[in-house]
Parts: structure tokens; sequence; C-alpha cells
């Protein structure tokens, strides 16, 4: 399979990478990150500006007013909001356009939920996509009515830029509160996890961007610190991690329907694993400096932490690639593993 991007891809990736750095620069993430108030809104501003670049809209068909690309270009634009760690609920947005007036042009903030639990940016949301059922609801509320409406109350957030408020239920169909969409939920759940797989993988390359330009210009006993052995191990492996990351995460975005999932499942976990193991090993490189405030290594940790339990759990992802593979095994012809198979799923039927 060859993930060689085309030349528009190039370019689309370029043009978001520029947006960012024009409109959300390190400075921009720093002042988020010391704000005293607690963890802010999204920047309506920007957020006007990511509809007017089309960001949300990407994958409408030209007719409303999309690009009518697909989700492996999808991915790359998450990547690179990953790797500014762009915050705000940019998942659900993106999947409520053309479900959410307003959402594909950047004028709705949409947050969702797929079950009871933590959920982002609910006080700024305008609308909340809910896809605990067969169908998506879109539950509309008015700004700042959110929380209200989902009893939730405020929870504190590991990411300093990401607020988060705890919802104990959510409506149910028959109530009214919320109306059904033309749009299925388990293919919007499968597409969230991608797309949050692809924020990972963003984080996991700029750890390892970092990691090395530190290791470079850091002078340690009269040697740059990547002058010894250890530390071009570690950043080694944190190369490593990331490329393993974005060829699964890559080939999952070519994957379409439900036999996508364990493809989806399998490059969340990896790109969970390298955000979350690159910025610790990033830190161990900045060795002390690391842990002050001041280095962004703890903000792309603590972006890894929330984001590796949304839109499928670790748990979550091992259990379908699991039953997945358990199946793909029990349906194989006669081999030396094929009765392994078998009596696994008859222990499997008796246990139940």
């Amino acid at each position: 399979m060859d993930f060689r991007l085309t030349d528009d891809q190039r370019a689309l990736r370029a043009g978001m990478r520029g947006l960012l750095a024009a409109r959300y620069p390190r400075e921009r993430l720093r002042s988020l990150a010391d704000s005293p108030g607690g963890p802010p809104a999204p920047d309506r501003g920007l957020w006007q500006a990511l509809g007017e670049a089309g960001f949300f809209a990407l994958r409408l068909t030209e007719q409303d007013g999309g690009a009518g690309l697909g989700l492996p270009e999808a991915v790359l634009l998450f990547e690179e909001a990953g790797r500014a760690l762009l915050p705000g609920p940019l998942v659900a947005t993106h999947l409520a356009a053309g479900l959410v007036p307003g959402a594909a042009e950047g004028a709705c903030t949409v947050t969702a939920l797929d079950r009871p639990g933590p959920a982002e940016h609910l006080a700024s949301a305008e609308a909340v996509l809910l896809l605990d059922g067969r169908a998506a609801r879109v539950l509309r509320v008015s700004p700042g009515g959110a929380p209200r409406a989902l009893r939730a109350r405020p929870a504190r957030s590991v990411d300093s830029t990401t607020p988060l408020h705890l919802v104990r239920q959510l409506p149910r169909p028959p109530d009214g509160s919320a109306t059904t969409v033309p749009a299925d939920a388990s293919r919007l759940c499968r597409e969230a996890a991608l797309l949050t797989a692809a924020q990972q993988l963003g984080s996991a390359f700029r750890t390892v961007e970092l990691a090395v330009s530190y290791a470079r210009n850091r002078s340690q006993f009269g040697r740059p610190v990547g002058a010894f052995q250890a530390v071009q191990h570690l950043c080694a492996e944190m190369l490593v991690r990331a490329e393993l990351a974005r060829a699964a995460v890559y080939a999952a975005s070519l994957a379409t329907g439900p036999e996508g999932a364990a493809e989806i499942a399998a490059a969340k976990l990896l790109a969970d694993s390298a955000a979350v193991r690159n910025a610790r090993d990033c830190l161990q490189v900045h060795g002390g400096q690391g842990f002050t405030w001041e280095a962004d290594v703890h903000l792309h940790l603590k972006r890894g932490w929330l984001r590796e339990g949304q839109w499928q759990s670790a748990a979550e992802s091992e259990e379908l690639l699991a039953n997945t593979l358990l199946h793909e095994a029990s349906h194989l012809p006669d081999g030396p593993h094929a009765s392994d198979a078998t009596d696994v799923l008859d222990a499997e039927n008796v246990t139940a």
C-alpha cells in the first residue's frame, strides 16, 4: 500500500500548517495554558477562520459547500491540528458539518457524546451530537445552556486548555429534546476515533521534533546532549513509534464501512501509545527542564492522556481487535491453528 502523499495532499497539509502558524502560534497556546480563569472557550475568530478554510466542511460535497474530499485528507488536517495542540471540539464540529446548521462554516460549536461521561467544551457548545444509538441525534441548546440541559457538572481537567463537564445520563430518544438526523451513529463514532488518532499522531511527531531540537542545542559536559548514545536511542525509538502509528492511521483512513473498525482500533491504539510514550520520552530527553511549566512537553503529555480516553479506550480497542482476529481465525481453512480458534470460541460460549 502506497502512503506517499499527492501534490494536492502536500499542499493541503502545508496550507493547514501555515494557517495555524499565523492564527495559533506557540504564544497563543501558552497564553491559553496560562489563563488564570481556567480552560477557556474556543476562540470564535479562529473557529470561523477554520470554517472559512474548509476545515469542517472538507468532506461535504461541492454542492453542499464543501471540498468533496475524503477521510485521508481529513486525517492530514487533524494531524496538523494535533501537532499544534489546537484546542476545541474539532472532531465533533467536523462530524456535525451538514448535520448541524452553521457547523460547516465554523459559526456553530458542536461537542459530541456516545455515552455518559466527560464532555469537552460543553459550556461553549451550541449543539451536542448524541451518538448513543443507531441513528445520530442533535440536541440544540442556547449558548451556555448545554450543561443545564444535560444536567452536567464541571469536572477537573488534566489539560489546562480543555474544559470538561461530567454527563451522568444522556437524553432518551423518545423524550423529544434531541432531533434525529440522517447519519449512522456507529460510522460517526468510528470516524471520531480515527480523527482523534490523527491528532495524537501529530502530537507524537511534534514531541520527536522537540526532543531532537533540544538534544542538538543543549550541551552538557562539553558536548551536545544528542551526542550521548542513550539519548540517541530514545529519539530513535520515538521516531519509530510515530512512524508505525502513522502507517496505521493512514491505512485506517482508507478502510470504509464496518469492516474497517478493526483497522481504526489498531490505529487508535498505536497513535495513543505514540503520543503518550513519546511525550514521556521527550520529557526524559529534556531532563529537569522538561518538568518546568515553561516547557511545552507537559502540554503534549496532558493532551495525550485526555485524547487516550476519548472515542475508544485502549481496553475497547484491544477487545475489538481480539474479537475480530478470533472471528477471522475461526473461518480459516483447516490448518495447525484452526482447531485452537474453535476451542477458544467453544470455551467462550460455555463461559457465557
